[in-house]
């Protein structure tokens, strides 16, 4: 080698693909051939074909490097090192195989995310609203009929106002209790009839068989508030002759029997103009009470009975 060309000596210069140019021409390179390398006459080059590696021989010391140490590279151009071998193919070495990868189905491995899970969340959510909704709705509703016409929209029970035989009809709030004959209890051969007309009571109805000894008509009264003095009102009819019978209150008889006189001075034998009213004094207890009129020896009972009630007595 002269001191102005160096050649092809160092592997600086050794150009593979030399033997392409006319300057490397010029310089004997030479196209690669099977029995060995390429590139110029006496290059440092080791390169070796494809499956001429034999694994598993020794190595020349100087041509071999340690596992996991990258080969020197030579000249300005990277070329593949011969004598170096794939990780996989030293003990121990990464594996040769392809890993599977874990799947995200019902089948095994990691479980992908609870979408049964959601979905039965999101429809909770939504019933929760809608159920918010529906009840704020109903409260605004309710909030609107009470300031609009302050009446309750619930429904209230109504109780039967219908009464047995022998208890009173209910007196309004602040009333005192009144009653008519199909309320009384009956004794004495008495009976309900409607045939004269002017009977106050509901279908016209009121008591006859009144006018003999034995007869008598109850009135159990609820819901007096206090004990005292009342007067009792009796609605009769009677044809124009004077009547009366004895009054007995708890048990225990009036001195005085309930007059049942001719009062309007109706003509004799007029049961239809013969209607009239008196009344009576009776002691009552606070709570419920039986007033009894009935037709004793020495009264005169010829009369029909329509309507009772009470009232303060306005002596007191």
């Amino acid at each position: 080698m002269t001191a102005g060309n160096n050649g092809a000596s160092t592997p600086e210069d050794d150009d593979p693909f030399g033997y392409l140019y006319a300057d490397g021409q010029a310089n004997g390179a030479q196209p690669p051939s099977g029995g060995g390398g390429y590139g110029y006459p006496g290059s440092v080059n080791r390169v070796r074909a494809v499956g001429q590696r034999q694994y598993g021989q020794q190595a020349p010391a100087a041509a071999t490097a340690p596992y996991g140490q990258v080969p020197q590279q030579q000249g300005g151009h990277a070329q593949p090192n011969a004598h170096y071998a794939a990780p996989e193919t030293f003990p121990g070495g990464a594996p040769t195989t392809q890993q599977p990868q874990p799947s995200y189905g019902d089948g095994g491995g990691r479980r992908g995310p609870n979408t049964k899970g959601l979905l039965i969340g999101a429809i909770a959510v939504v019933a929760a609203v809608v159920i918010g909704i529906g009840v704020a709705m109903m409260g605004g509703d309710g909030e609107e009929n009470a300031g609009g016409n302050g009446a309750s929209t619930s429904p209230t029970t109504s109780q039967s106002s219908k009464p047995s035989a022998s208890s009173s009809q209910s007196a309004a709030a602040g009333e005192l209790p009144k009653t008519d004959a199909k309320t009384l209890r009956l004794e004495g051969g008495t009976s309900i009839a409607s045939d004269v007309k002017g009977a106050q009571a509901e279908g016209g109805l009121y008591v006859q068989g009144f006018n003999q000894v034995g007869a008598k008509v109850t009135w159990t009264v609820n819901g007096i508030e206090k004990a005292g003095t009342y007067r009792l009102y009796v609605r009769y009819d009677i044809p124009g002759v004077d009547a009366n019978a004895t009054l007995t209150v708890n048990g225990k008889a009036n001195t005085q029997p309930l007059n049942m006189k001719n009062f309007a001075n109706q003509p004799k034998g007029d049961w239809e103009k013969g209607w009239q009213t008196t009344w009576g004094q009776v002691t009552l207890n606070k709570g419920t009470n039986t007033i009894e009129l009935s037709c004793q020896q020495g009264n005169q009972c010829d009369a029909y009975l329509d309507q009772f009630s009470l009232t303060e007595n306005v002596d007191q």
